[in-house]
């Protein structure tokens, strides 16, 4: 497995996701649940960010506060950081997104591949996983799920605006 290549196809799956969505679709409710188009994009974006910490934590950099939140409550996690988003612009958070892919990219360039495959690198992720079964599951199969909730929301959205 080539693990820049799978960061680059989920945010290449997420750029098709977005690309064209009126600005009337952007903040509908029902794209995934509750969550719209935004708070979608808003979740991916603490996700990035998430997975910044991750490389973070397997470099031993800096603070890891987004990834300690997460492992505390996945799921007051998500409730928060897409509250959090809410009144932003899509694009603020569109270019909070692709910043943090930016910064993957570069951090994930410094983690040997040796390490990348070692399981238990990510205790609290289980320890027979490893970083790039992360990247794939977590950063990649994600964003895969929701973009299909996007392009599910699209077509529906479409049809509707078409009546």
């Amino acid at each position: 497995m080539n693990a820049m290549d799978i960061l680059r196809y989920g945010h290449q799956i997420v750029e098709q996701a977005l690309d064209g969505l009126p600005d009337a679709a952007w903040t509908i409710p029902g794209a995934c649940g509750e969550w719209s188009v935004h708070d979608i994009l808003a979740h991916l974006a603490s996700f990035e960010l998430l997975l910044v910490d991750v490389l973070h934590s397997v470099l031993r950099e800096g603070p890891t506060l987004t990834l300690t939140s997460f492992v505390a409550g996945p799921e007051q996690f998500n409730t928060r950081e897409v509250s959090q988003r809410r009144g932003l612009p899509a694009r603020e958070v569109w270019e909070e997104y692709e910043g943090a892919h930016r910064k993957t990219l570069t951090l994930l360039a410094q983690v040997p591949i040796r390490v990348r495959r070692l399981n238990g690198t990510l205790p609290w992720y289980g320890v027979a996983y490893d970083l790039e079964d992360f990247i794939v599951y977590t950063a990649y199969g994600h964003k895969r799920e929701h973009c299909a909730q996007i392009a599910a929301f699209r077509e529906q959205w479409s049809q509707q605006a078409q009546r």
